[in-house]
Order: C-alpha cells, then sequence, then structure tokens
C-alpha cells in the first residue's frame, strides 16, 4: 500500500509501503504519538495532486521514485540482481541505470553475499549486435554508426549472463564520435572472459581505455590497433604489463605507438607467437630489434610493413628469427642489399616456410641468392614488385632453395621467358604465378629445353601481355602434368597456342580459367572438353566473346564432374542453356550467365532444371530476362543463391 511517513520533521519517503499488512503499521504508529500517516486510495499508485501536509504545501515530484535515490545506493541494490536477466530488463529501463550497471565489476557481482550469481540465467532484453559463439564465449562486432559507446554497454552487460563475451571487434566511424574511453572501460568492467579485441578507425578511443582493457581482462590474447590514432605507448606497455597471454598482436597507422612500446611487449609478453606493424613511422630499428630478441623463442608469424627500420632490423631477424614460419617484408626503403643479403647468411631462418616480399629495393641477384642459401626449408616465395631481380638471380635462387615449392612474381619486369625456364629446369616446383611481368616475351630459345619439370601441377599468368603461343608451347613441353592452368588476361594467345598446351598436358585439367582471352573460339572448348572433360571440375570463359552455344553442347556432352561453369559475356543464347539442362551426368553448382543478352524467358524452363543441383546462379546483367521472371525464378529455386 502506499504511504507517505513523516517523523515530525521535513523529511519524507514516498514510494511504496515499507510494511505490507495493517499489523504492522499498527506497530509503528505506537512508536511514537508524533507520527503521521497518510494513506491515498488502493487504486492510485501514486498521487497526482497537490496534497497538504501539517501546513506546508508539497508538489509530488513527477519522477518514479526510485530515481529519487542517489547513485550509491542504486548502486548497491543493482550489485545484488541474481543474474543476467535481471540486468539486462534493468538495463533497459533508462540509459542512467544502463551506465550504473556498466560501472559494476563483473568481480563485485560475484562477491555479492546477498544473491549468489545465477550463472545459468539467459538475457533476451538487450540488443545483441551479433550471435556467434567462440570457444564457448560470445562473439561481438560493431560497425559504423552502430559503433557507439550506448551500444558496447549494452554488449557488456547483456553478454554477461551468456557465459561472457570473449571477441570483440569495433570498426568505428569518422564521420562521428563514436566508441570513447568510456564504452571501451564499461567492456573493461563487464567482460574479464575478453580474449580477442579489435580496433579499427576509433579515434576518441586512447590510453585510459585500453588500460582499462589490460587492468580488467587479463586473458587477453589477441589485440589488433589500427588508425587508433589516440593510442600511445603508454597503452601498450600496460596490455604489455597486465596481459602475459597475449599471443597476436597487429598495429597499424597508430602514429603514436613507438619504440618503447614493443620493448615491453617483447620484454613482458612471452606467448607472442604472432606480430604484424604497418605504416607507424615511429617504430624503427630499436623497437623491432628488441622486439624480436626479446620474443625470438615462440614468434613464429613477423610481418613489417612501411616502417623506418634499416638493415640492422633484418639481421637481427637472420639471427634471432629460429622460429619465424612467415615473414612478411613490404616497403621497406631504407633496407639495401646488404640487410637482406646478411638476413640470408646469418642461418637463423631455418625454420623459415613462407617468405613474402614486396617493394623493397634491398632485394637484388645478390641478395635474393643468399636468402635462398640460408633459408633450407623455404617452400612459398613471393616477390612483388621487386625491380632489380633478373634472370640470374631467379635461377641462382631456385637451385640454392632446394625445399620451394610455390613461387609468385608479380610486376618484376627484369624476369624474361629464360629465366622463367632455369627455374623450372632447376627446382621441384608446384605452383608458378606470374603476375603482370612485363618482361615475360615470346622468343626463341637457343638451347634445346632441359628435363621436363613433372612436378609442377599449378600454373598461373595472369596479365602477362608478351605470354604467348611461343610461351605456352614451351610451358606444355616442360610441364606434362599440369592440374590448374589460370591464364586470366591473355588477350594475345589463340586457338593454335593454347591447343598445345591442352595436348601436352597428360594428367588432365581438373581447373582452366581463361577469363579475358579475347581471341579464344569454339574451337579451344571442343578440344579442351574432349581430352580433358572427365578430369575437368572448373571452366572460366569470362569475356571470351567468341564462345557461342556450341561451346556448351560440348560442355554437356563431354564433362562428367564439372561444377563450376562461367560463360559470363559470351555469345551465348537460350539454346546452349537447353543443352546443358539435357545433360543428364552434370551436376553443376555454380553457373554464371552475367551479361549474356541471349539469354531470355525462354531459358527458365532450363534453369528451373539446372537448378536442382546449383547452389549459386548469375543472371546480372541479363537483359532479356525481366524482375518478374528472376522473382518466379527464386520461388522455384529456393535454394539456390541467384544474383540478378
Amino acid at each position: 500500500m502506499p504511504a507517505l511517513v513523516n517523523y515530525g520533521g521535513d523529511d519524507f519517503y514516498s514510494g511504496d509501503s515499507f510494511y505490507t499488512n495493517s499489523t504492522d503499521l499498527g506497530r509503528l504508529c505506537s512508536i511514537s504519538s508524533q507520527v503521521d500517516v497518510y494513506c491515498p486510495p488502493r487504486k492510485r499508485v501514486r498521487i497526482s495532486a497537490p496534497f497538504l501536509f501539517g501546513e506546508t504545501e508539497f508538489e509530488q515530484n513527477k519522477q518514479p521514485s526510485i530515481d529519487v535515490l542517489p547513485d550509491e545506493c542504486l548502486f548497491e541494490i543493482l550489485k545484488r540482481l541474481p543474474g543476467g536477466r535481471e540486468r539486462s530488463s534493468c538495463a533497459c529501463v533508462s540509459k542512467h541505470w544502463l551506465m550504473l550497471l556498466t560501472s559494476i565489476r563483473k568481480g563485485e557481482y560475484e562477491s555479492s553475499k546477498v544473491v549468489k550469481e545465477n550463472i545459468d540465467s539467459v538475457s533476451d532484453d538487450v540488443e545483441i549486435i551479433s550471435s556467434d559463439v567462440d570457444d564457448g564465449h560470445l562473439t561481438r562486432c560493431l560497425e559504423g554508426k552502430k559503433a557507439t559507446d550506448m551500444r558496447l554497454a549494452a554488449v557488456a552487460v547483456g553478454t554477461s549472463g551468456h557465459g561472457g563475451l570473449g571477441k570483440l571487434s569495433i570498426r568505428g566511424n569518422s564521420s562521428s564520435c563514436g566508441v570513447t574511453n568510456f564504452g571501451l572501460s564499461a567492456v573493461a568492467r563487464g567482460c574479464p572472459s575478453l580474449k580477442s579485441l579489435s580496433l579499427w578507425n576509433v579515434p576518441h578511443v586512447g590510453d585510459e581505455g585500453l588500460s582499462e582493457i589490460a587492468k580488467e581482462c587479463h586473458l587477453l590474447e589477441k589485440l589488433d590497433l589500427c588508425q587508433c590514432s589516440s593510442v600511445s605507448n603508454k597503452g601498450l606497455i600496460a596490455i604489455a604489463e597486465n596481459c602475459p597471454n597475449l599471443t597476436t598482436l597487429s598495429i597499424e597507422s597508430c602514429p603514436k605507438i613507438g619504440n618503447e612500446g614493443l620493448q615491453a611487449i617483447g620484454k613482458l609478453c612471452p606467448k607472442l607467437q604472432s606480430i604484424s606493424i604497418k605504416d607507424c613511422p615511429h617504430v624503427g630499428d630499436h623497437g623491432v630489434s628488441s622486439l624480436l630478441s626479446s620474443a625470438s623463442s615462440v614468434l613464429s608469424k613477423v610481418k613489417l610493413q612501411g616502417l623506418n627500420i634499416t638493415d640492422f632490423s633484418l639481421s637481427v631477424i637472420g639471427h634471432y628469427g629460429k622460429s619465424v614460419t612467415n615473414l612478411m617484408l613490404s616497403g621497406l626503403q631504407n633496407v639495401s642489399e646488404k640487410g637482406f643479403w646478411v638476413m640470408g647468411n646469418a642461418h637463423g631462418l631455418q625454420k623459415l616456410v613462407s617468405l613474402m616480399i614486396t617493394s623493397c629495393w634491398g632485394v637484388t641477384d645478390v641478395s635474393l641468392e643468399a636468402m635462398g642459401k640460408g633459408c633450407t626449408n623455404l617452400k612459398q616465395m613471393c616477390l612483388r614488385k621487386c625491380c632489380f631481380v633478373s634472370d640470374d638471380g631467379l635461377v641462382a635462387f631456385a637451385k640454392s632453395a632446394g625445399s620451394l615449392e610455390c613461387l609468385q612474381l608479380e610486376e618484376c619486369n627484369r624476369v624474361t621467358q629464360s629465366g622463367i625456364v632455369g627455374v623450372l629446369s632447376n627446382c621441384g616446383l608446384k605452383s608458378l604465378t606470374l603476375v603482370k611481368c612485363m618482361g615475360i616475351k615470346d622468343i626463341s630459345l637457343g638451347a634445346p629445353l632441359s628435363s621436363p619439370c613433372n612436378s609442377l601441377k599449378s600454373l598461373s599468368v595472369r596479365n602477362c601481355p608478351g605470354f604467348g603461343t611461343g610461351s605456352l608451347a614451351m610451358v606444355g613441353k616442360l610441364c606434362p602434368q599440369l592440374l590448374h592452368v589460370d591464364l586470366t588476361g591473355l588477350y594475345g594467345i589463340t586457338d593454335s597456342g593454347l591447343l598445345t598446351l591442352l595436348e601436352s598436358c597428360e594428367a588432365g585439367l581438373v581447373k582452366v580459367n581463361l577469363s579475358g582471352c579475347l581471341n579464344l573460339t569454339d574451337e579451344v572448348v571442343l578440344a579442351l572438353t574432349r581430352l580433358h572433360g572427365e578430369t575437368l571440375e572448373l571452366l572460366n570463359l569470362d569475356g571470351c566473346g567468341m564462345i557461342t552455344d556450341a561451346s556448351l553442347v560440348a560442355v554437356a556432352d563431354n564433362c562428367v564432374f564439372l561444377s563450376d561453369l562461367d560463360v559470363s559475356r559470351c555469345a551465348i543464347t537460350d539454346s546452349g542453356v537447353a543443352a546443358l539442362s539435357h545433360a543428364e551426368q552434370l551436376n553443376l553448382q555454380v553457373l554464371s550467365f552475367s551479361g549474356c543478352s541471349g539469354v531470355s524467358k525462354k531459358s527458365m524452363p532450363f534453369l528451373k532444371k539446372l537448378g536442382k543441383t546449383l547452389v549459386g546462379l548469375n543472371l546480372q546483367r541479363c537483359n532479356s530476362i525481366s524482375s518478374q521472371t528472376v522473382e518466379l525464378l527464386v520461388e522455384s529455386l529456393w535454394r539456390c543463391d541467384i544474383l540478378f
């Protein structure tokens, strides 16, 4: 029963009754004759009009009565909530209550002596951004305008009843205020189980927020900082001092982070396995060398990009990188030939399996050979925009790197056809990729070709305009066991050149990508399906404008295991679609007719028949098909993802 009690003074309480029956109320009145009790009618839960008390007029507060309590009292009440369901319900009352709830650490709930934490409660009231579960903990991702302090606070409260937040990714929006230290602090207090934190483009999050994470989330294993302009060495040092389980650290475009923070990480994080540092102007030799020399025992993945480091850092990698298996170096303009040479000759990278180097002027023929000799277990090598590497250095590297299996060259314009032949003749490569290598041209080699490279299974030559008929014939003779061929963008090749390659492949091609080969005709597809139809699984003819329905008829007649077919921007009509649908042995899963104006609504019955096995169908820019027709097709092929 609502009641107002006055103890002869000016203080009063307005709200629910302290006592639930008249007996208790009588006991209260017997204590003192100065006590006056005002009892409004039972129907009214609160007084909506002014009333007289003694001889003074009062106006009842229009706020709910519990809000009259100071925050200290509300804090004590909310701290005693039994579980996640109740906390989430209270969080939905007002922003004030939500903020109070986020100020309570999870340990303070558990230490309450009033009610034991109900760990099995489930929260359904607070908005959750995602519903993934990772290693028994929840995963949340906030992006763009949804990345705000209020949503972070809701996540911190709502996930407590689900077993705790394990992974949090925040991708901010520079156009709005977004997440600040307050939101990150709320996560720190409410989610001590956090193991992975990713912060992208959150300029208002600084050392204070990151320090709160370090103080409360001692289980943190992965930290990703990108474009965090307010985070400095202080925040990184706090992570190093409080998160000994850190295994993965990625820092990109953080201008205030420098050598001091990396030194602390190296000394205090003994479990660090992966480090990535990109475009941090204050990171130099001192920080990189200290990090690598201190964390060398288990550090296996290293990525250094766009840093002001010199030969000294690479010599440290060569001496102390005994556990490094993956190394990526990019845009290191201050590293000379000597740095890469020392890194190779130090013989410390014995476990290195994958090496990727991009836009480093210090990579020359001499240093490349040294790296081949020093990295005896190297299996994958990628060179991008290394303009000083020529045929001599490439062949010397291939001879010295005896374990090499995969080689990728991109925009290495001093490499010619002679260097490619030398590589294939001197190592057991399984995969060769050439991208935009303008130095490769069709030339007649004076010396006869050496013994074939039977180990090569995959050949990818993309956008190398000089790679033509002669080069294809050469590859066909050298590599008879090819399974995968990708010739994207080779508009210079013709039917005769490709036929030579197809006839030389003895093992049976599995994947063939001829996208952008403008001069190919149906003759190539007929030969391909006749020679390799029993093994072919993927065929991409996107942009081959001279391919017609005859090719689809050949595919329907000869291909048994084909699951992925792309004839976008080809001269395909309804007749070709009909031929495909009549092939009983075909089980296509992905089919693309994008840009085929000859395909119309007449193909709908054939597409429905093909749709029994399809999971993906691309009809974009098929101008002869109306949206209404596609809608009917979507209803029939509800299992298939249709693009239109």
